[in-house]
């Protein structure tokens, strides 16, 4: 007889099943309350019923757990203070989408080596996840694997769909089942077609195949996710943060009848792939805010201890404490005069 499947897979390793994880790494009632509360606020934001600016800022990945603690630990003390005026939420990205190949995130390799200890990187992402909840820091994340909520989802206050898998079906589905808002970037051409369609599709009911929380498959059902945002991130023709694109956004948005909500990326194609220019993007949507553009609801700034970024693959003891091994972050000095500059604009713009 022939063998006529796996030809060419070598390794499969059963996860413990979503329920085992969760079970074993529970969220506090404390932790559950920050999610709750943060997940209620954004909801608030993004139906223009709170005038706040959300901020999702952070590291580009998580790979050094001792640096990040530090960066959180930074973090939830000007969170604190600037709560009145934006909704912080830090990014805790632990997947990494590649174009061709390289690391993949502490999900699918948390020891850097490309040992691909999937079922220890899940359960150190929910463990670290529990460590942010417990400083009061709302979390967001981008999902990259459709398996990966079940067992990440109730840590979670935000997420995002990446530009290259806007146009997914796989992930439309997944962000209409989503209990999280859910924001959808532009492709990495700019167009903004893939992500407006994948925000009409992910506020309505859907049904797909999934798994259950005990690891059958299963095929489910969605109401869909009324909490839908358009993320702006630039692309291959240029930035597209300005006040033109950003009305443009928002008239596509309209025009469909979808949550007319944007958040404007500071990193990647709008900064021109140069972190130190940031600050620069950051400005320009602040200025667009204090002159009345009611659709800009958020802002992302890809952030860490130390600005920059670093070569990876290389010996784990030769890499830099607090610099990112994925795309090139700013210093903590530069995001902190970033969301303090934040909330005076939406302090004199909003509150005033």
């Amino acid at each position: 007889m022939h063998q006529l499947t796996n030809l060419r897979i070598t390794d499969s390793v059963p996860l413990p099943s979503p329920i085992e994880m969760v079970e074993s790494i529970p969220r506090s009632p404390v932790q559950m309350e920050v999610v709750a509360r943060s997940r209620a606020a954004l909801h608030q934001i993004i139906h223009g019923q709170d005038r706040r600016l959300i901020g999702v800022v952070g590291p580009c990945s998580i790979h050094d757990l001792k640096a990040c603690r530090e960066y959180a630990e930074k973090f939830a003390k000007l969170s604190q203070e600037l709560e009145d005026r934006v909704l912080l939420l830090m990014r805790v990205y632990f997947e990494k989408p590649r174009t061709t190949v390289g690391w993949k995130g502490l999900i699918m390799d948390p020891q850097l080596n490309g040992s691909c200890d999937i079922p220890s990187g899940l359960r150190i992402a929910r463990s670290f996840l529990g460590e942010v909840l417990d400083l009061g820091i709302p979390t967001a994340t981008e999902l990259l694997d459709p398996i990966t909520p079940q067992y990440l989802a109730d840590s979670l206050s935000w997420a995002a769909i990446g530009a290259r898998t806007s146009e997914s079906q796989t992930h439309r589905q997944m962000a209409s089942g989503l209990s999280m808002p859910v924001g959808f970037k532009n492709a990495t051409s700019g167009d903004l077609k893939a992500a407006v369609n994948g925000i009409i599709a992910a506020t309505q009911s859907q049904t797909f195949l999934g798994i259950t929380e005990d690891g059958r498959a299963s095929a489910v059902t969605t109401g869909g996710n009324p909490d839908c945002q358009l993320i702006l991130r630039g692309g291959s023709a240029g930035p597209n943060y300005t006040s033109g694109f950003v009305e443009e956004a928002g008239s596509s948005l309209r025009k469909v009848g979808a949550p007319c909500s944007l958040m404007v990326d500071c990193s990647h194609a709008n900064s021109e792939k140069d972190p130190s220019r940031q600050p620069e993007v950051l400005e320009s949507v602040l200025n667009q805010v204090a002159d009345g553009a009611s659709t800009v609801h958020a802002f992302m700034l890809e952030s860490h201890l130390q600005g920059g970024s670093q070569p990876f693959p290389r010996p784990l003891n030769e890499l830099e404490y607090g610099v990112s091994i994925t795309d090139g972050c700013i210093d903590w000095q530069t995001t902190e005069a970033c969301l303090r500059r934040a909330a005076e604009v939406v302090d004199k713009a909003r509150f005033s």
